[in-house]
């Protein structure tokens, strides 16, 4: 039987240091393209965008969105006509016309097809340019760009060969995403649970918490249909939300439940899959593609080739967090600047590359245990700004409120796993629901396990109230003791604070 050839898609990816380089993300320089992967923030960034408009059509154009996809992994699904006479290789290269019939459009075979099919699946090459990455945007996106989408009806050329495809399909409805924002959870216990060295020791106790393979799924599923979500720890009644609640509660879940646990998904299958010791040029592309993945994933296309621009993903979050609570800057003492959590976390992301490049695969560990305790620093600080805000404003809003629980329940399982207790005067505190919320009984649970979670205090750092010029009365950095008139001057520093995102 004869087979269309394929070609190595990590080949075509990948390329040392020294023989090409790509756009960087934030500062950080891949070493493959994951222009694609990178894009998976603007289906974040639609979803909030839908999410905020507020209506019932845009609501559910944003649970498309998170299902579905739009911009990330683009593959068309076209009819063969006459079907395929020779069996076909997943990855083979091919090419088509695009719908404004002015350029060729590359792709490859998605999976294998045998003899006979007449179905194909196409999935469109990303460029090494972030801004023209792929043409083609349709999948769940209510306002679709199928200006590089393959045109309806035409045919496919097979690169290293004369044979040509002839094929059919509807562009606006058989553009679909195969890497979702919902995804990244629904594919968490064959991804992080059921392989080979796993579990993942951090999803494991995010697990061991919820009591859920697909625990963020649950979460985000639940807000979008103002119901609850059952867990083994963790409940949360999403009926006691309206809108302002359920946004929240969506937009910062997918980020920080469904993203955060994916990049390090990727960095854990770069570590897995490193060959030790080995020199053979190439030979750990494929880890190095991982955790190029990973990098991409916590950043997003957003943020620009030098980390200055306004995202979506964890690493917007931490620059955010760092305003409110002085921890930007080389020293984690400034206000203004990249966070010191994304300065720290970038060093790592680059010392734990060079290693994998150099096949000094159990050296990376480490870095990749110091980024996923970094990665935890923000969502503490999301919950101790709002336990603060929903304790101290004279009418938190039901958006203050579901902010700060959906902080805490992007964290509270790495505190579970050191202390249940103090996990559960954090949920009792933050809850969806709860009666009342005690600032000073969520911060000191967070700081009796400062130790065992390997967390900085001093990366924390406090809360910070513009107006007085020093921390808020009581929200300090750890062990530092801070007292202010928090009547005289807190009203209007409570005030700027709910401001801010």
């Amino acid at each position: 039987m004869v087979f269309f050839r394929p070609v190595a898609l990590l080949a075509l990816a990948l390329a040392s240091s020294a023989s090409a380089s790509f756009e960087a993300i934030a500062g950080y320089e891949p070493l493959s393209i994951v222009t694609d992967h990178n894009a998976i923030d603007k289906d974040q960034a639609l979803i909030e965008s839908l999410l905020a408009t507020g209506t019932t059509q845009s609501i559910q154009q944003a649970k498309d969105v998170y299902e579905k996809g739009a911009f990330s992994k683009t593959v068309a699904t076209v009819t063969v006509s006459p079907s395929l006479a020779t069996a076909i290789a997943k990855g083979t290269k091919l090419s088509g016309m695009a719908t404004n019939s002015t350029m060729q459009v590359d792709g490859t075979v998605f999976e294998a097809y045998a003899a006979n099919s007449d179905t194909l699946r196409f999935q469109y090459e990303a460029s090494s340019n972030q801004a023209q990455y792929v043409n083609c945007q349709v999948g769940a996106n209510p306002d679709p760009n199928t200006e590089g989408c393959l045109v309806a009806s035409g045919t496919l050329t097979v690169e290293g060969s004369a044979d040509s495809i002839a094929y059919n399909y509807t562009v606006e409805t058989d553009n679909t995403n195969e890497r979702t924002i919902q995804g990244f959870s629904t594919d968490a216990k064959a991804k992080m649970n059921d392989c080979d060295n796993c579990p993942y020791p951090m999803y494991e106790k995010f697990y061991n918490y919820y009591g859920e393979f697909d625990y963020a799924d649950k979460w985000v599923q639940a807000a979008f249909a103002l119901q609850k979500a059952d867990f083994t720890n963790g409940d949360a009644d999403f009926s006691l939300y309206g809108e302002a609640g359920q946004a929240q509660a969506v937009k910062k879940g997918t980020a920080y439940m469904n993203v955060w646990m994916y990049v390090l998904r990727n960095l854990e299958h770069a570590l897995d899959n490193c060959k030790e010791g080995c020199s053979t040029a190439g030979c750990n592309d494929g880890p190095v593609h991982s955790w190029d993945e990973g990098v991409a994933f916590y950043t997003g296309s957003l943020e620009g080739q030098d980390g200055a621009g306004s995202g979506v993903m964890p690493y917007a979050l931490a620059d955010k967090r760092c305003v409110n609570f002085k921890t930007c800057g080389d020293l984690a003492d400034a206000l203004t600047g990249t966070s010191h959590v994304n300065i720290e976390i970038f060093r790592y992301f680059k010392l734990g590359l060079g290693k994998l490049i150099n096949g000094e695969c159990s050296a990376a560990r480490p870095d990749k245990e110091k980024i996923e305790t970094l990665m935890l620093v923000p969502l503490i600080q999301g919950t101790l700004r709002y336990a603060y805000i929903v304790e101290n404003k004279a009418a938190p809003s039901e958006k203050d409120k579901a902010e700060g629980a959906t902080f805490a329940a992007a964290v509270l399982p790495a505190v579970h796993a050191c202390n249940e207790e103090d996990a559960q005067e954090i949920y009792d505190n933050m809850k969806v629901g709860a009666a009342t919320t005690d600032f000073k009984a969520v911060k000191n649970a967070f700081e009796r396990q400062y130790g065992c979670m390997k967390i900085d205090g001093k990366q924390v750092g406090g809360l910070w109230d513009d107006a007085s010029g020093k921390y808020f009365e009581g929200a300090g950095p750890a062990g530092v003791a801070t007292t202010s008139t928090l009547l005289a001057v807190g009203a209007a520093g409570i005030a700027a604070l709910s401001m801010l995102f």
